[in-house]
């Protein structure tokens, strides 16, 4: 996987991807920047949202449950000295779906967490501590 970071200007970024998208990423008015995009500290846990995500919605289909709706709720914290990693993370599942079974739905983070997502995994392996809940929602 390749990835090509170009400076705009200021504090404004442009991420271009492998597979031919481009996000913007800029720093706030006290940085140089004009607010145009998300932080690259974001776009982390953008990127471990859309991971995990993935991987719960595969699981829970693959388990034969009906999901139809997954909402990733993340909270972090990070630490006060430079550099100033990610130190907890919490990801709150909203999962709606008809009849969906909660040791399913408890499986499928626990695999994602442990076994699948591998931005999670790495950030563990960092020293990073991540805790999950969840809620299902009867659609």
């Amino acid at each position: 996987m390749k990835i090509r970071i170009k400076w705009v200007d200021n504090a404004m970024f442009l991420g271009e991807t492998e597979s031919n998208h481009v996000v913007v990423m800029d720093g706030p008015a006290d940085s140089g920047g004009r607010n145009m995009g998300p932080r690259p500290m974001e776009m982390m846990l953008t990127g471990l949202g859309g991971c995990t995500a993935f991987d719960v919605v595969n699981i829970l289909k693959k388990s034969r449950q009906q999901v139809s709706d997954c909402v990733a709720e993340i909270s972090a914290e990070r630490s006060d000295e430079i550099p100033a990693v990610f130190t907890d993370i919490h990801i709150h599942f909203v999962l709606k779906g008809k009849n969906l079974k909660d040791s399913q739905v408890r499986k499928a983070i626990r695999l994602s967490a442990d076994k699948y997502c591998s931005a999670s995994i790495m950030l563990v392996r960092g020293g990073v501590n991540i805790t999950h809940d969840y809620e299902i929602l009867e659609d």
